[in-house]
């Protein structure tokens, strides 16, 4: 299949030049034409909103459900969370104290009886469902825990939600791999196809597939939960330390003075800290409780397209910034199948969310290792976590590159 270049501005260049003002501009998908307000502002989570809101995280113990579960606290939000125990040590959930302040149980979301004990008494106002096995090389392991985790977990989940009285929103957090990867130059729109190569890829697919389908088979009616999907790209940020990602084999090999282990240097990714496709979550969770039926759909949060580069320059990147004991070699593994090139288009979200990236991918990194520089000082994790979400949420979003 030939793919022809599709040039854009802020929005799109086939609407031709964005709009400032104000002003209504077409919003055009493959089958139809939607005129939307431009949103001239970064839309940010608003207090307002949450405080007081019951919400549950499902992989509140994970690396981004930790983070997720510390922002929706500041907003003051009532947290409860449904996950395994955290699956790494150190983990960020324990380092932040989280279980001093989220209404934890620890349980798998493959078993439907659990699910629905922990929102019958619960009884969320919004739901995000981020339970899931996350790593690809492990999907080649274990294909069926990954299918049963990501698949049959979201479904229990959607499946239990129907008798929540009340319920608002769910905001269903796949990944960006859940399109079928041509590995071409070209970023993915949500209407993309489903699919995937490896089993984690596969499931995600499928578990956009299964959204889809219970958001029109079971909660069309008036009243009903809206659900949105999430797709991000590859999230960094402090805090993680799961197996066979590229930040915590960089962080681990630097704070012992080890060399790190580069498989697939040539690899691009689109590379955006934590907070980024976070804030799109909690504004998508805002828009779908608010009765937007528009925003009951998938929706990608990715970086600027400056801002997929190579798994090589990253590493170079990251040991200019950690300084003494930073080193790295190429060693490629002749392992499994892995996505060499994979971009997503975020139009959708930038015009219709009023999202926008905030960071440079080079303020990313100064974050990244401002925590974990600190985790291996001692530092107060918690409080420097909360500092970080508070400093995002001051930022404006950066300038675009000016086109020659």
């Amino acid at each position: 299949m030939v793919r022809r270049h599709r040039p854009r501005c802020a929005v799109d260049a086939r609407l031709g030049r964005a709009s400032v003002g104000g002003r209504k501009i077409p919003v055009r998908g493959r089958d139809r034409v939607r005129y939307r307000d431009i949103v001239l502002s970064i839309t940010t989570p608003d207090p307002a909103f949450w405080a007081g809101k019951k919400v549950l995280v499902t992989g509140h113990t994970g690396f981004k459900g930790t983070w997720l579960s510390l922002w929706l606290e500041r907003l003051g939000a009532q947290v409860a969370g449904l996950a395994l125990d955290p699956s790494t040590d150190p983990s960020m959930y324990r380092l932040v104290g989280n279980d001093d302040v989220v209404d934890s149980t620890i349980g798998d979301v493959t078993y439907a009886a659990a699910v629905g004990d922990v929102m019958a008494r619960v009884q969320p106002d919004v739901i995000f469902h981020l339970a899931a096995q996350v790593l690809v090389r492990r999907s080649y392991v274990d294909p069926i825990e990954t299918i049963a985790t990501n698949v049959v977990g979201t479904a229990n989940v959607l499946n239990e939600a129907r008798n929540v009285d009340g319920l608002q929103a769910i905001v269903v957090i796949t990944s960006d791999k859940c399109y079928e990867n041509r590995e071409w130059h070209w970023p993915y729109r949500e209407d993309e196809a489903m699919g995937g190569h490896d089993p984690y890829s596969a499931s995600k697919g499928s578990a956009e597939l299964i959204t889809s389908s219970m958001r029109r088979s079971f909660f069309a009616e008036p009243g009903a939960a809206l659900i949105g999907s999430a797709r991000a790209g590859n999230v960094i940020g402090g805090g993680d330390w799961s197996a066979d990602r590229l930040i915590p084999d960089i962080v681990k090999a630097f704070a012992k003075g080890d060399e790190v282990v580069i498989r697939m240097p040539e690899a691009i990714r689109p590379w955006q800290h934590v907070l980024e496709p976070l804030s799109g979550y909690l504004v998508l969770g805002e828009r779908l409780a608010g009765g937007d039926a528009i925003a009951a759909d998938g929706w990608n949060f990715g970086p600027a397209d400056e801002d997929a580069k190579p798994v090589g320059w990253m590493v170079e990147q990251m040991a200019k910034r950690w300084g003494e004991g930073a080193g790295f070699r190429i060693e490629p593994d002749g392992g499994p199948h892995e996505a060499r090139l994979l971009k997503l288009d975020t139009s959708k979200a930038n015009a219709e969310l009023g999202w926008r990236r905030r960071m440079t991918l080079d303020q990313a990194l100064e974050w990244v290792i401002d925590w974990y520089r600190a985790q291996v000082d001692g530092g107060d994790m918690r409080q420097l976590s909360l500092d970080q979400i508070a400093a995002y949420e001051a930022l404006a979003s950066p300038a675009p590159p000016v086109s020659a």
